[in-house]
């Protein structure tokens, strides 16, 4: 029920969160902040008998406790319209590109994650035109997986690319606590490729507040939704859910809580999850996909952050010396569609993933000072065709051209006899003399 009544207390203010006495309050629930900052919005996120805290989207400077509080009675929602692809707009949904605002079909933001009877089997690639993803492991509609990787990686030009060579209908950014200028690149090469005319970014910038961090994701998986029920296929791209837990962390530590591993909140992985969760692929409507950065501070797999994530998801990404790598990348579900894709796949797959294997170990030999043999030669010479022309990010070609690539890399290098597949298809893909 609309609560019209106005509160002219509050009781405690401490960073972005207010508390104050109030009845009739759901959790969730938005409210208007009156001060002399002007209005803000806010958003219950914890109830306490009549002791109600709010997060204030815009931060609590200019805003005092004598500020007037009136509920509204409803949830957060984001606007959704086609008139969105093409746009972008902070975590709150306000327009940052200088566009009119959006105010069609407000949708709520923070639902329960698809009811499995509605979802159906993975069974479609999504492709990307990048080999160490296509071929090596390749990504399945509605598939979450993150892209782990240290600072300094260029994951945002990896999600460009994704972005621009993907064959989705609809992609969906969603930024978090990205310096000005990421973002500005991010725009500006999807609007140059055309493919910014399929896309809506939901951003947040290091010098936006810290609680619109933590809407981005949930505003951008809801558009995502909307999107998909409507029979599009939807890709989400996420940078950087990092960012994301430090605002949950940050935010955590204003209210007073508990601190777990590492000063994180003790729901990280629940928090984690029921974003992650999102990803689908509707029965009688579209898809959505999530493709998710996960920044590893000083490179640490085992900080809270890629832990928590390793277990939700299905695989991962690694990003390391701006390369996908081969050891260590995975995508649990390739199973589901690269046996449909070319009768090769697979083996040409697991042969050069192989040889590229016995390829490091010879390297390590070298930097030894082992003498090399013919067979090291030969390795050493395949390892570098292979990081040129398969693990670089700039390599845009179809999946097929891709497969054609790896017999010739395996021919320029071998003799057919040395590669390990079986003659049936050896004789069919080798490339003639």
């Amino acid at each position: 029920m609309f609560n019209n009544k106005v509160y002219h207390k509050i009781d405690a203010l401490s960073g972005s969160i207010a508390t104050l006495r109030a009845e009739g309050v759901k959790y969730n629930e938005i409210a208007e902040i009156e001060s002399r900052a002007g209005t803000s919005l806010a958003q219950v996120i914890k109830l306490d008998g009549p002791n109600v805290t709010l997060q204030i989207f815009a931060g609590a400077r200019g805003v005092d406790t004598a500020a007037k509080v009136r509920f509204i009675g409803e949830t957060m929602k984001v606007p959704f319209s086609e008139a969105l692809l093409g746009r972008a707009f902070t975590g709150s949904g306000v327009p940052r590109d200088g566009g009119p605002a959006i105010t069609e079909d407000p949708s709520p933001i923070g639902q329960p994650s698809v009811n499995p009877a509605k979802r159906i089997m993975p069974h479609q690639m999504v492709r990307t035109n990048i080999p160490m993803i296509d071929l090596f492991n390749t990504l399945v509609k509605s598939q979450k997986l993150p892209i782990f990787a240290k600072a300094g990686e260029p994951y945002n030009e990896l999600l460009a690319r994704i972005a621009l060579q993907a064959d989705s209908d609809v992609i969906v950014i969603g930024g978090m606590g990205l310096k000005y200028d990421e973002y500005l690149k991010l725009r500006n090469t999807l609007d140059k490729s055309g493919a910014l005319a399929k896309t809506v970014m939901f951003v947040h910038t290091a010098a936006d507040p810290t609680v619109e961090c933590k809407l981005v994701p949930d505003v951008s998986l809801a558009v995502a939704e909307k999107f998909a029920l409507k029979g599009k296929d939807v890709l989400v791209l996420l940078t950087d859910m990092t960012s994301f837990a430090d605002a949950m962390k940050e935010i955590a530590i204003t209210m007073e809580q508990i601190p777990s591993n590492r000063g994180y909140p003790g729901d990280l992985y629940s928090q984690l999850a029921s974003r992650y969760e999102k990803a689908v692929d509707f029965d009688g409507a579209g898809s959505i996909t999530i493709l998710a950065v996960t920044t590893m501070p000083g490179g640490d797999v085992t900080h809270p952050v890629p832990d928590n994530t390793g277990y939700i998801t299905e695989g991962q990404f690694y990003l390391s010396n701006g390369r996908i790598e081969p050891f260590g990348s995975l995508s649990r579900l390739k199973q589901q569609v690269n046996k449909n894709t070319r009768e090769d796949h697979r083996t040409i797959m697991d042969a050069m993933i192989k040889l590229y294997s016995q390829y490091k170990e010879t390297v390590e030999k070298q930097s030894m000072g082992f003498k090399m043999s013919a067979w090291d030669q030969k390795l050493l010479k395949y390892g570098a065709a292979f990081e040129k022309n398969m693990m670089d990010l700039s390599v845009n070609i179809s999946l097929e051209d891709a497969l054609d690539l790896g017999w010739k890399i395996l021919a320029d290098n071998f003799e057919k006899g040395e590669v390990g597949i079986p003659s049936k298809l050896a004789d069919k893909f080798w490339p003639k003399a």
